[in-house]
């Protein structure tokens, strides 16, 4: 291995968890459970090749916490329910075995939802829809359909999913649980000018429209307990929206992390296309520097981190803790191995991760998968 790569594999801990090196793998969504969200072999395998691969931790795909609004995916894993939590527990204990964590990504799709079972409708901020189609790459068709505002017992009906869900995921032998904040998911959208246009307290200033999140975070905090991993993952670009940038610019970013850095969080998971370059403009900070100079948290970076150069440089000038791999991970379950030997990393093949359902229309899909 190049000398030049060791801090990629130095360890660190979080909480009383220790990350044998500074590989993660990034959340994303896979839609291979079974239809009424049970995990299943398959997913069993899936996670086993990044465990296998040198991996210190894995994020899960998006998990839907209730049966009711949250699901926004057909196929897409829940932890909604004692059976879920059972489903899961092979799993992790299989991760576990390789020598990986294991955190559980919570996820409420919101008004981005294109298959769910459970409801007729979707639910949102406002009734304002997602921009532009569903994602073809999901099993999805068309315009995004109008969500219904959501009523305050609304809100505090999902806020209870959320802690039932992560307490579930404790259950189920999860080392973490990651809250989904990002990529136009419904904690995303009370984030976002457009997505919400509420004039009650969760509206208006981005203060107001962090609130809610800062709400989920307590109540999943004090479901789990003080001891156990609690983080979130933050984005600017939405998975119907790849080019939303906060209104604001930096200011947003410093109320933003400012406010998740006072919430009792463990670490904050920021994505963007590339997570070194300027995040607000030209001359500004990254999302990652953002993140760790105003939240003063743990973060940990993803988007364009493939190159060990690239990474080793980002933890060695203090702006993320640890790198997150996608896509490279997808063709390249055993990157840090790789890397470590000295082995180059396979290039990203999008015909060759496809999922069962996939219509490749264009190169466009491409684009939509990077942004998940």
């Amino acid at each position: 291995m190049n000398k030049d790569f060791n801090i990629l594999f130095e360890e660190k801990k979080l909480k009383d968890k220790l990350f044998k090196n500074r590989y993660i793998v990034a959340p994303m969504t896979r839609v291979s459970a079974v239809n009424n969200g049970l995990a299943n072999e398959r997913m069993k395998q899936y996670y086993e090749r990044y465990a296998k691969g040198g991996f210190s931790a894995i994020i899960s795909e998006g998990i839907y916490p209730d049966e009711e609004y949250s699901q926004g995916y057909d196929n897409q894993p829940g932890m909604a329910n004692e059976n879920h939590r059972d489903a899961w527990k092979p799993i992790v204990r299989n991760v576990q075995a390789h020598g990986a964590l294991f955190l559980a990504q919570i996820m409420h799709a919101g008004a981005q939802s294109q298959g769910n079972p459970h409801r007729s409708h979707s639910i949102g901020p406002s009734e304002v829809a997602p921009k532009n189609d569903q994602l073809p790459f999901y099993g999805g068709n068309g315009p995004f359909p109008t969500p219904r505002i959501m009523t305050h017992e609304d809100m505090e009906n999902v806020k209870k999913s959320f802690a039932k869900s992560a307490l579930l995921a404790k259950e189920a032998g999860f080392d973490g649980i990651e809250i989904h904040g990002a990529n136009g998911y419904l904690l995303d959208q009370f984030l976002t000018d457009y997505f919400n246009q509420r004039e009650d307290e969760y509206g208006g200033t981005t203060q107001n429209r962090i609130r809610y999140v800062l709400e989920v975070i307590e109540e999943v905090r004090k479901a789990v307990g003080e001891d156990y991993i609690v983080g979130i993952r933050i984005s600017q670009g939405k998975a119907s929206d790849g080019d939303h940038r906060w209104a604001l610019g930096e200011t947003d970013a410093r109320t933003i992390f400012g406010e998740l850095g006072n919430a009792p969080l463990d670490f904050i998971h920021v994505t963007d296309e590339d997570v070194t370059q300027a995040g607000f403009g030209e001359g500004s900070l990254s999302m990652a520097t953002a993140a760790k100079t105003f939240s003063h948290l743990p973060v940990i970076a993803n988007g364009k981190l493939e190159s060990p150069e690239k990474a080793s440089s980002l933890l060695e000038k203090n702006e993320a803790d640890f790198i997150s791999l996608g896509t490279s991970a997808l063709v390249n379950p055993d990157a840090p191995n790789r890397i470590r030997e000295g082995k180059p990393l396979e290039p990203f093949d999008f015909k060759s991760i496809m999922l069962p359902q996939a219509d490749i229309k264009s190169h466009e899909l491409t684009k939509e998968l990077l942004r998940k």
